[in-house]
C-alpha cells in the first residue's frame, strides 16, 4: 500500500518516525500525494544516484513531475516556472545560470564576506543584550541575520536594508501560517516590486557586486534577474533562519559539546555538518524529479513520466551511510550528507550558508554565555508541517 505523502515531523530533533520504517522496507517506496503517486527515495546511495542521473528533470512543466501532485486539486494549466528560477530547469538551460553565479559564491568570495556577516551578527547581539535579559531568538537573531546578510550580498542600500529586512520577515513568518496566505502574497509582491527596482538601477550602472557583476554580463533579460534574485532570497533567507534557532536549541540539549566548542573554536566546521545533516530542514521540497527515460534505482524501475521525490531527511539518517545516525555528534564525520542536494542542482549558496551559521552559532556563544531556552520543551512552538522545517518562536534568556 502506498505511503500517504507529504509526512509531517512531530519532533525537533528527528524526522519522520516514519522514515526507519520505509528506509528499512527499501530504497524505493511508493508514495500517494494529494493528486497522485510518486517514487520516495529512502536511503543515502540511492538518493546520491537519483539526484547525479541525467535521466531525471527538475523541470515542472515536464508531465508527471510531482508539483502535478501537491494538491488534489491542482490548476489545469499545471505548475509553471518563473522566469530566473533555474532551480527549476534542466542543463543547458540551468548551467546558463550558474555559470553566472559560480564565482559569485566561490570560498574566496564568501571569504571576503565573513568580515560583514561578523558585523552583522555582533550588531544584532548588541541590540538584544541592550533590551534586556530574554528575546525570542527567532525574531531578534534568526531572521534578521539572515535577511541583512542577503541585503549584503545583493547590494542592498543601508537605507533601504530595514524595509527589506521588514518584508522578508513577514513573508517567511507568515508563509509558514496557511491562515496568513495573503499576507505573505502581499509581502512577496512587496519584494518582488523592491527587487525589481534593484535590478533596474543595476542596468543603468552595474556596481561591483553580485547583481552589477550578473547584470553587467549581459545574459539576462530583465525578468530572468529578478527571478533568479528572488530564487536566492527564497532559498538562502528562510533556510539559514530557521537553521539558526534549531541549531541553538540542539547545542543547549547538548551541553558537553556545547562546551567542547567553546573549549576548541576549531570544532565548529564539523559541526555545522553535522547540524546541517541532523536536522535536514528542506527534506523533500527542493529534491523532486520526474524521470525522462526508463530507469532502475536500488532495484526497482522507474517508468519514464513518473514523479520521484528524494527525502534527504531519511538519507542522512540511513544507517547504511551515518553510524548512529539517530545522535547528534560534532566528531562525526558528516561532509557526505545530502542536506545541499547533489550533481548539477546542488545548492549554489552552501558555502554562504556555513559561513552564516558558523559566525551566528560561535558568536551568539561566545557572548551570550550564560544562554538558555526560556520555555518547557512542551511549549515549544515547533513548525512541524512546513515546507522549511524550523520554529515559530524560540524563547530565550541569560
Amino acid at each position: 500500500m502506498a505511503q500517504p505523502f507529504p509526512i509531517a515531523r512531530t519532533c525537533p530533533f528527528s524526522p519522520p518516525d516514519e522514515y526507519v520504517a520505509l528506509r528499512a522496507e527499501a530504497p524505493l517506496v511508493r508514495g500517494r500525494l494529494p493528486g497522485g503517486p510518486a517514487w520516495l527515495v529512502t536511503r543515502h546511495a540511492e538518493g546520491l544516484q537519483v539526484l547525479a542521473d541525467e535521466s531525471v528533470s527538475s523541470d515542472p512543466e515536464r508531465p508527471g513531475h510531482p508539483k502535478h501532485f501537491l494538491h488534489s486539486d491542482p490548476p489545469p494549466e499545471g505548475p509553471k516556472k518563473r522566469p530566473g528560477f533555474f532551480l527549476d530547469t534542466d542543463p543547458p538551460e540551468h548551467t546558463r545560470f550558474r555559470r553566472l553565479l559560480i564565482p559569485e559564491f566561490s570560498v574566496r568570495r564568501i571569504k571576503a564576506m565573513r568580515p560583514g556577516i561578523r558585523r552583522t551578527v555582533d550588531g544584532l547581539i548588541d541590540d538584544m543584550l541592550a533590551k534586556g535579559d530574554r528575546a525570542d531568538l527567532v525574531e531578534a537573531f534568526g531572521l534578521p541575520v539572515a535577511s541583512l546578510v542577503i541585503c549584503q550580498l545583493l547590494g542592498v542600500p543601508y537605507e533601504e536594508r530595514e524595509f527589506f529586512e521588514s518584508r522578508t520577515r513577514t513573508y517567511v513568518t507568515a508563509s509558514a501560517d496557511p491562515a496568513r496566505g495573503s499576507e505573505a502574497a502581499a509581502a512577496m509582491q512587496e519584494i518582488s516590486a523592491f527587487i525589481s527596482e534593484l535590478v533596474t538601477a543595476a542596468e543603468e550602472a552595474p556596481g561591483d557586486d553580485m547583481l552589477g557583476r550578473v547584470v553587467a554580463a549581459g545574459e539576462l533579460s530583465h525578468a530572468e534577474l529578478v527571478g533568479m534574485m528572488l530564487l536566492l532570497l527564497m532559498a538562502g533567507h528562510e533556510t539559514t533562519a530557521n537553521m539558526i534557532p534549531l541549531s541553538v536549541l540542539t547545542l543547549l540539549r547538548h551541553p558537553g559539546q556545547l562546551r567542547e566548542l567553546r573549549e576548541n573554536p576549531e570544532l565548529w566546521p564539523a559541526a555545522v555538518e553535522e547540524l546541517l545533516r541532523y536536522h535536514s530542514i528542506v527534506d523533500w521540497f527542493p529534491f523532486d524529479r520526474v524521470a525522462t527515460r526508463d530507469m532502475t534505482v536500488g532495484g526497482r524501475r522507474i517508468k519514464a513520466g513518473e514523479a520521484i521525490y528524494v527525502l534527504s531527511a531519511s538519507a542522512n539518517h540511513d544507517e547504511r551511510a551515518f553510524e548512529r545516525p539517530a545522535e547528534f555528534d560534532i566528531h562525526r564525520d558528516a561532509r557526505h550528507h545530502i542536506a545541499f542536494g547533489h550533481g548539477v542542482h546542488q545548492c549554489i549558496g552552501q558555502n554562504l550558508a556555513r559561513a552564516e551559521l558558523e559566525i551566528a552559532l560561535s558568536t551568539l556563544f561566545d557572548r551570550v554565555p550564560g544562554l538558555r531556552v526560556d520555555v518547557a520543551d512542551d511549549e515549544l512552538s515547533v513548525k512541524h508541517d512546513a515546507v522549511v522545517f524550523g520554529m515559530r518562536t524560540l524563547p530565550v534568556a541569560w
